[in-house]
């Protein structure tokens, strides 16, 4: 064996020596720095029954499918300002994505983002073209928030993406955007991005634009004056006295005892009834939203009486979508109709009045 050989070997094992001793002593550095945070109580919490606070609302929960989940008190990329507390809860927040109708968008950081930090940047994380986002977040502790909370830390965002409405299926400008805003918050916290195949998105937004195009149907009355045109104040203190509700986006909902809107008054022009003006208003229009109220054996017929009532104050005649005036007994009909696209939605899991049915018929 000549000398370079020799030379070689000696130096091979040196290195291995070098290493394993590195080694050794960043196990040491570890094993210390562990016992210093985490110093010995003297207790097992496996003999006494205690657990780990954060694991007493189990383990971590990937967005479901299943029913829609309760209403979206989600603060969108928001701070939740209630939630907040010197102790967070140590349980999973109930509301989050919906597989059904959206996708999801995950976004891990390298180190925890705190909570304060996070919700000030996801503020703007709102739109993608006409499709909400809704942001969600996992804590350092692996619990699920529907809202970004002071005094946590974070390990990821989910941005959850609506995958169709009334505008049509999700397109491919605004998937981009919803990806773009995600790698904008990846980069500014040292993050990854992970999301699923474009034209798999892509296919899931038509499908689900097709099914919710076959069930969106909307039922509506119009109100004509006889003698005489009416003003934004006549319309409005008509429709108290009748039992409509607020303003809400130019029109005025009428709501049940349960608080669910049934049906909703507004101008046949489309212009606001919150916009003052002269007595200009010669028709109003009654809209029975069907996938968004819920359902009603006899829903139509109720907006029917409403729109009777209101006519008799406002000196008005009630007339179908054809201009015909309204005939005794065609309240019955449409009720049947009506019943059977309830039953059609909810077996397609869209039931009428549903938060997932609002989300898409939106």
């Amino acid at each position: 064996m000549s000398d370079l050989q020799t030379g070689l070997i000696a130096l091979g094992v040196l290195a291995i020596v070098v290493v394993l001793g590195l080694n050794w002593w960043q196990d040491r550095r570890a094993r210390k720095h562990i016992q210093e945070g985490f110093p010995d109580t003297g207790s097992d919490p496996l003999l006494h029954g205690a657990e780990p606070a954060h694991q007493a609302g189990g383990a971590r929960r990937e967005p479901g499918l299943g029913a829609a989940a309760p209403e979206p008190g989600n603060v969108v990329g928001g701070f939740d300002a209630h939630a907040a507390a010197p102790e967070p809860a140590h349980q999973h927040d109930a509301e989050e994505a919906d597989e059904a109708c959206e996708t999801v968008i995950d976004v891990s950081f390298l180190e925890p983002v705190p909570g304060e930090e996070l919700a000030a940047f996801t503020q703007g994380i709102r739109h993608a073209g006409q499709k909400t986002l809704r942001v969600f977040a996992e804590t350092t502790e692996g619990l699920h928030r529907a809202a970004i909370r002071s005094g946590e830390s974070y390990a990821s965002v989910q941005v959850a993406v609506l995958l169709a409405n009334r505008s049509g299926p999700l397109s491919a400008g605004e998937w981009a955007e919803a990806l773009s805003r995600s790698r904008v918050l990846a980069d500014r916290f040292d993050g990854t991005v992970e999301a699923s195949d474009t034209q798999a998105v892509l296919e899931r937004a038509g499908k689900l634009d097709a099914v919710c195009a076959a069930l969106d149907a909307q039922v509506g009355l119009t109100l004509v004056a006889s003698s005489r045109r009416w003003s934004s104040g006549d319309v409005l203190t008509a429709a108290r006295e009748a039992g409509f509700s607020s303003i809400h986006d130019g029109r005025l909902p009428w709501v049940d005892q349960n608080g669910a809107a049934r049906f909703s008054l507004g101008r046949s022009d489309g212009v606001s009834l919150g916009s003052a003006g002269p007595a200009t208003i010669a028709q109003l229009s009654l809209i029975l939203d069907v996938p968004r109220a819920p359902a009603d054996e006899h829903g139509f017929a109720r907006m029917a009486e409403v729109a009777r009532g209101l006519a008799g104050r406002l000196e008005a005649s009630v007339v179908d979508d054809n201009g015909r005036p309204l005939a005794d007994g065609a309240e019955t009909a449409i009720d049947k109709q009506l019943l059977g696209l309830y039953e059609r939605l909810e077996h397609s899991g869209l039931k009428a009045g549903s938060l997932r049915a609002l989300r898409v018929f939106s």
